[in-house]
């Protein structure tokens, strides 16, 4: 985010500028304090001298222990420089945003300086602010603005229909020391606050201020003021309580940048954990998919950093499924999904689609999911979510060999396993499948969510019923380790034997109706009717991981995608290049997924391809080295033949979950024993 700088901490984030300020300029990364899916600041802008500073010294990237810092000035001149210098501290803790404004005079005679801040609290959900600009009705909806001794309360207040509660958020605005007026200076809730700061020659003043989001539905008052160092040092300890705790990256791989990237991930990883309940309501702390827009529980995103996670960080593992296991799904949403159609409640104005056993793709707290303007406040809508949730579970028993979990889950994953042969189509259909993958009921319910990113070769989109290639081998790998957790923790050899067998059909049907014998490679998806969706994707390296293909097609699927066409030197294409759909600078028809490439990696240890392996490792890493050590969520599909470093996706999440965990997805494939 260029000019644009990040605080984040347990759910809550805030997008400053150079200097600090909050603007209320839209753009692909909106600016603002932002808490559960909404901005509770909108503006925080500074004036010195009731004039825009002049920046000495851009605010600096903040670190584990250290605030974000900007230096800056009044206006001044060659002939009249500036009576004073502003070095500006910010952090964020607590739901809430710090901010020190220190002012040293550079003058031998008192001065007084005249200093303002204009805040202002739009109150907007998340999904208003996206680029393509869309509105929801909000109608009686009232802001407002109340001074107060020390400060300013800034509310939003929604009625409910229906009897439910009504919304209710503030945003209170706490200063020491207390301004010396507050005015309104155009109409709305903006406020600014006014300080007259006397200096004496040579010395300096400050005034620290916090401004803190208090989201509908919380009964907790503002946290004491704290300066920014000061809440920097507590965010220290906490993080180094999870980034420092062994094994260390340094002290598992003797590849220094491949050790530093992964330090890097667990720095991100630190700060993208979010809270979440339990299933006896006890307090989480879970990984988020990523930033701006799904600083969220989602289901695919929180399982697969989780996953790659497991050697080294086993409590995400353990509280990911806490979490996705409190919120699976008990009931039916409309519409039915394609098993046996189901009654579902029309009075519901957005369908969720949940059903019986299904873990959820997306859980949102906004403003819109609470009053069901969008689905999200616990959406089911995907097709992998459920398989991997008990891949996870046996994954973290087996690693951890603690069963206490898979005996708490047992109703849940039991539950799952039922939705995959009842909803999820094995039974009905053969396959795990979704609606429709052209923007029909549920829209695409992969982790290729984006139009027309399931498509044949000559670009035509899939309609119809969709079982998409990736999801047949997390459903093979799911069935084969519920197994084994019903066989040796659960003592049920009935369930056992079930689920084998399920395994083994699903494996033979799958080589048989995927494999296209004229590309030697599987095709991305079966259509509605059946047909092979014939392009050539990177979707091909889930099922290496997965472990669906046997010896002689998974050494021939790993070899392929070390080509030209899908290998760009900076990792693997989410599809082949030269084929009609390609495009590098698409979302998922050419681009460049960190975490794709991780399960492929992954998937070519798993059939002794080592070399193979270690091509895309190298990738990887050199990637991470031109992005200080953060590998972006994706990048564009261009190659090394075609521009020196790697060219990036210009609406990229970052940090981002998965991505972040990439590097110890890497690490465990080179270390035997962690895969």
């Amino acid at each position: 985010m260029t000019g644009h700088h990040l605080l984040v901490h347990d759910g809550t984030f805030a997008v400053v500028t150079d200097t600090g300020d909050i603007t209320g300029t839209r753009d692909a990364s909106p600016q603002g304090l932002f808490s559960r899916d909404a901005r509770h600041l909108s503006r925080w802008q500074l004036t010195l001298e009731g004039r825009t500073p002049e920046l000495l010294v851009a605010a600096g990237q903040a670190g584990p222990d250290r605030p974000l810092a900007a230096v800056l000035t009044p206006p001044g001149s060659e002939h009249e420089p500036p009576a004073y210098t502003v070095f500006r501290e910010q952090a964020v803790a607590d739901r809430s945003l710090a901010d020190r404004i220190r002012l040293t005079s550079n003058r031998p005679l008192p001065t007084v300086a005249r200093i303002s801040l204009t805040v202002d609290a739009d109150f907007a959900d998340q999904f208003e602010l996206r680029t393509d600009h869309r509105a929801y009705d909000k109608t009686d909806a009232v802001r407002t603005a109340e001074a107060l001794p020390d400060g300013v309360a800034l509310g939003y207040e929604r009625p409910a229909p229906g009897g439910e509660p009504e919304w209710h958020s503030r945003t209170v605005i706490t200063t020491v020391p207390p301004p010396d007026e507050v005015t309104h200076p155009a109409s709305g809730t903006a406020r600014t606050l006014e300080w007259r700061v006397v200096l004496p020659p040579h010395g300096s003043g400050e005034i620290v201020l916090q401004a803190c989001a208090l989201p509908s539905g919380t009964d907790t008052e503002p946290p004491r003021l704290r300066t920014p160092a000061t809440a920097v040092a507590g965010l220290a300890r906490e993080n180094a309580a999870f980034t420092a705790t062994g094994p260390r990256p340094r002290d598992v791989i003797g590849w220094p940048e491949l050790a530093r990237a992964c330090e890097q991930g667990l720095a991100d990883l630190a700060g993208l954990r979010v809270p979440a309940d339990g299933p006896g309501g006890e307090p989480l702390r879970v990984p988020a998919a990523g930033i701006p827009w799904y600083l969220a529980l989602f289901g695919r995103d929180s399982l697969f950093t989780s996953l790659f996670t497991l050697p080294y960080r086993p409590a995400l593992a353990s509280a990911t499924l806490s979490a996705l296991a409190a919120a699976q799904g008990t009931g039916y949403d409309a519409p039915p999904g394609p098993g046996p159609g189901r009654h579902h409640r029309d009075e519901e104005c957005r369908p969720r689609h949940e059903q019986p056993g299904r873990i959820p793709h997306e859980i949102r707290h906004g403003e819109l999911a609470h009053f069901r303007q969008v689905p999200y406040g616990r959406y089911y809508g995907a097709v992998d979510s459920t398989p991997l949730f008990l891949t996870l579970l046996h994954a973290y028993t087996d690693r951890t060999g603690d069963d206490a979990l898979a005996h708490r889950l047992e109703p849940h994953a039991r539950a799952a396993a039922e939705w995959m042969f009842r909803d999820g189509g094995l039974t009905e259909r053969g396959w795990l499948v979704y609606a429709d993958a052209t923007g029909g009921a549920g829209g695409d319910q992969s982790w290729r969510d984006s139009p027309g990113a399931i498509c044949f070769s000559d670009g035509t989109p899939a309609q119809g019923p969709i079982a998409i290639a990736g999801a047949q081998g997390y459903a093979y790998d799911a069935l084969v380790r519920t197994a084994a957790l019903a066989r040796k923790t659960w003592d049920d050899a009935g369930l056992a034997d079930r689920l084998e067998e399920a395994a083994a059909e699903l494996g033979h049907r799958f080589h048989r109706e995927f494999w296209m014998p004229e590309h030697g490679f599987p095709a991305l998806a079966l259509d509605g009717n059946g047909r092979r969706v014939d392009v050539l994707a990177s979707e091909a390296g889930h099922l290496l991981w997965s472990g669906i293909l046997d010896a002689e097609h998974g050494e021939r699927v790993g070899r392929r995608l070390l080509e030209g066409d899908f290998f760009s030197g900076w990792g693997i294409r989410t599809l082949a290049a030269g084929q009609v759909p390609f495009h590098p600078l698409s979302w998922h028809r050419g681009s460049i997924w960190p975490h794709d490439n991780a399960l492929t990696v992954l998937g070519l240890v798993r059939y002794g391809l080592t070399e193979q392996a270690l091509v895309v490792i190298r990738a990887l890493v050199e990637a991470a080295v031109v992005h200080d050590w953060r590998l972006p969520e994706l990048m564009a599909g261009y190659g090394r033949d075609e521009h020196p470093t790697p060219v990036p996706y210009p609406h990229s999440c970052s940090p981002q979950a998965w991505a972040a965990a990439t590097p110890l997805a890497l690490m465990s494939a080179l270390t035997p024993g962690q895969t």
